[in-house]
């Protein structure tokens, strides 16, 4: 069925929680002021994208839109902290573009082999073992932890081939596949019995292959959404050649220059670039070729144009070698295939200055600060960057925090408590 190739999926993220600290001090018989000893929350876990090679489509993410990964435990007495949540690893077939829902920018091209954390999990809160300093022996306070990343992302897959089959349906390009490698697409004698892309490696000699990718019959008016050809353009975008089989045949009554030119111009409306990209041109069904006019018509119009012409019969294995000979030859001196660079920034987090912080001072005079944005926008600071703390530090000033912490009383010289953030405040 046609359904069985899912190239494009929608999901939602969400990492998980960071656990909370604890309050907890130490009791032990025969010993005195055992001290706090409140452990933290454990980290939660991140969502990590992971290239599988024996995934072929996004067929798994079609029934499953939501995934979210193990929340962080809280922490416990005796020091102990909560364990970490379990990353989440979600597989992805070899050449998934990952982009932002909201503003189609790429976030990740998965076509090498390295795992990308897609949503970090939330930092585990301080137990309050952390809060003792010499004035501050009996911390009654401990952190929450901070929520995970989340976000909505767009999975596309664009094949990974360095060669793409292209041409009208039923001209020979799955019997081309099939004798060149050693994959098995459907063959028959009946338009778009290829319903999906079929990749399979051609090896030349020792040390050379490449992967060529079968497209399904692209059609006139293709790409504007016409027949299946309309689907799929999108997997020769990197495609560093392309080989455009022919039929020469006169079987179906078709004007094979006629068939050629069709099929560029479809390639011209769908993306100019992908217009310009190297051909070699396959004039294909020698063997059954009722007209000769019907090649050399052809073979004038395509190396008037530039392009080079090979006669063979993919279904009686003529010239077949000397094709794959060709196409390493050129593949040689092209550039390799095209990876897609990262566009998508993170935007700053929002800060809703109307939204209430929960601000009280504990028995020690440390001033406990908490609320919802808060966390979100501690969840996304690095506090180890000088730029990252003038922003965070904006964010607050801007809040109206500062303004409504010295209305309360605060003096220089106090301690400020966020989470697992602690610094002295100074007007």
């Amino acid at each position: 069925m046609a359904t069985s190739f899912i190239d494009k999926a929608r999901i939602t993220v969400r990492a998980g929680n960071g656990g909370n600290g604890v309050v907890a001090f130490h009791r032990e018989k025969y010993v005195a002021n055992g001290g706090p000893d409140g452990g933290d929350g454990g980290h939660g876990g991140s969502i990590v994208l992971k290239v599988d090679d024996n995934m072929s489509t996004l067929m798994d993410f079609r029934y499953k839109r939501k995934y979210t990964a193990e929340h962080g435990q809280d922490g416990q007495g005796a020091r102990k902290s909560g364990r970490n949540g379990q990353d989440l690893v979600i597989r992805v077939p070899r050449g998934t573009l990952v982009r932002d829902a909201e503003t189609g920018e790429i976030i990740k091209d998965m076509s090498d082999s390295e795992p990308y954390v897609l949503c970090k999990g939330g930092r585990g809160g301080w137990g309050n073992q952390h809060f003792a300093t010499p004035t501050r022996q009996v911390p009654r306070f401990a952190k929450a932890g901070l929520p995970g990343e989340s976000h909505d992302v767009f999975l596309e897959l664009k094949l990974l081939a360095d060669v793409g089959l292209i041409g009208f349906p039923n001209v020979g390009k799955s019997t081309l596949l099939s004798v060149v490698s050693k994959a098995q697409p459907k063959i028959a004698n009946y338009h778009f019995t290829t319903l999906y892309p079929n990749l399979g490696v051609v090896w030349v000699e020792e040390g050379v292959s490449f992967v060529m990718a079968d497209i399904p019959g692209i059609i006139e008016g293709a790409s504007e959404g016409a027949g299946l050809g309309h689907d799929f353009l999108r997997h020769i975008d990197r495609c560093r050649l392309l080989v455009h089989v022919v039929d020469v045949s006169g079987s179906e009554g078709r004007d094979p220059v006629a068939d050629f030119d069709a099929i560029n111009e479809e390639l011209l409306q769908y993306s100019p670039e992908l217009a310009t990209r190297p051909q070699i041109v396959c004039a294909n069904k020698m063997d059954i070729m009722e007209d000769p006019e019907n090649l050399e018509r052809l073979r004038q119009h395509v190396e008037a144009k530039g392009y080079t012409l090979f006669e063979l019969s993919a279904a009686a294995h003529q010239g077949t070698r000397q094709l794959v000979q060709k196409v390493a030859e050129r593949l040689s001196t092209l550039p390799p295939v095209t990876v897609y660079e990262p566009e998508y920034v993170p935007r700053p987090v929002a800060v809703d200055s109307s939204a209430p912080l929960d601000i009280e001072r504990a028995d020690d005079g440390t001033w406990l600060v908490e609320g919802p944005w808060l966390q979100r926008l501690m969840g996304n600071i690095n506090f180890a960057d000088y730029e990252s703390r003038m922003y965070f530090d904006k964010c607050l000033r801007d809040s109206g925090l500062f303004q409504q912490l010295e209305d309360m009383g605060i003096a220089d010289g106090d301690i400020v408590s966020m989470y697992d953030f602690e610094f002295e405040y100074q007007r």
